[in-house]
């Protein structure tokens, strides 16, 4: 680590606690909608796999999360560690969202991630399938931004 290099806390090696609290940290960091706030849990060239894209660095996260809530509305996320060791840490996660016709879709996924030394997400692989759902079949319906923390997460839901 440089004197000057950034440092986003918990740093690896992880305990299961900090992991827990990094994958939280990051659901609410993306239930906030800010691009340039998220952008700086990533190293300046943190590199991306998302579905079929392949994005590198801040700038491109930036812009490839804005692109991502122009089109999907009411956005609403819940991440779950799944595993970690070391540097590494494995989630899944489900969020919903609909689009302009407000057509209601719950994305499926798995991400894996690997950190800096300075705690800075490396890289993020994400694979992710939507599911088409109606207004009524909706589970996350806390007000936008942050889950509330008595709100059921994954497991609790039967996701």
């Amino acid at each position: 680590m440089s004197a000057n290099e950034e440092i986003k806390k918990p740093l690896p090696p992880f305990s299961r606690k900090e992991a827990e609290l990094k994958v939280r940290l990051a659901e609410d960091a993306w239930n906030s909608r800010s691009p340039e706030k998220i952008a700086l849990a990533y190293s300046a060239n943190s590199r991306w796999r998302n579905r079929d894209e392949f994005i590198q660095g801040r700038q491109q996260i930036v812009a490839f999360l804005q692109a991502k809530w122009a089109r999907e509305h009411e956005y609403r996320l819940i991440k779950e560690l799944w595993a970690h060791e070391g540097n590494r840490i494995a989630v899944r996660f489900a969020y919903e969202w609909h689009d302009d016709n407000n057509n209601w879709f719950r994305a499926y996924g798995n991400e894996n991630w690997q950190f800096s030394r300075a705690g800075l997400m490396e890289y993020r692989h994400a694979s992710i399938n939507d599911l088409a759902i109606g207004e009524g079949e909706r589970l996350f319906r806390w007000p936008l931004g942050r889950r509330p923390d008595d709100h059921a997460g994954l497991s609790e839901l039967g996701l």
